[in-house]
């Protein structure tokens, strides 16, 4: 069993039944493997948990290298509104809500504030980006909740406004 398998059953546990079904033996079992082999990788909840923020951060960092624009906010903007049409913005909210011990999120605060402080000094509005950047994560944090709330066209205008407030 691989490692990445593992937590997609974690992470489709904690969707379907919540933080209070994440037992080591449910991912074992919802992954298809013995509780022996989920140990083998993640020897305590708890580092099944970290092991979900980690792949959190990465995956947005490539999806926010991944971008084509000039400045990183640019990038970290178009990351976002694809992070949330996908549906991976779901995975934030299962995973972050797992946890109620704030040591295991320790991470993923640290990952927001290099987020929000990466590229700054480059941006020809500093302000303007951090507002953006801001912007996003209010995004996040509303879909989370109710991933149906926006359309499409909902979308791309929200994306177009915010693009507006940066300089081109």
């Amino acid at each position: 069993m691989r490692r990445e398998e593992l937590l997609d059953a974690a992470e489709d546990l904690l969707g379907d039944q919540g933080a209070g079904a994440l037992t080591l033996a449910a991912v074992a079992e919802r992954a298809g493997c013995s509780k022996g082999g989920l140990l083998y990788h993640f020897n305590s909840k708890e580092a099944l948990i970290k092991g979900m923020v980690e792949r959190l951060i990465e995956d947005f960092d490539q999806l926010v290298a991944a971008q084509g624009h000039d400045t990183y906010t640019k990038n970290y903007l178009a990351a976002t509104f694809e992070a949330v049409r996908t549906g991976r913005l779901r995975r934030w909210a299962v995973v972050t809500g797992a946890s109620g011990n704030l040591l295991l999120l320790a991470p993923l605060r640290e990952a927001m504030a290099r987020w929000h402080r990466e590229g700054l000094d480059d941006e020809p509005d500093p302000v303007a980006a951090q507002i953006v950047r801001l912007a996003c994560e209010g995004l996040w944090d509303v879909v989370s909740h109710d991933p149906a709330l926006y359309d499409d066209e909902r979308y791309d205008e929200l994306k177009r406004r915010l693009l507006a407030l940066l300089p081109a």
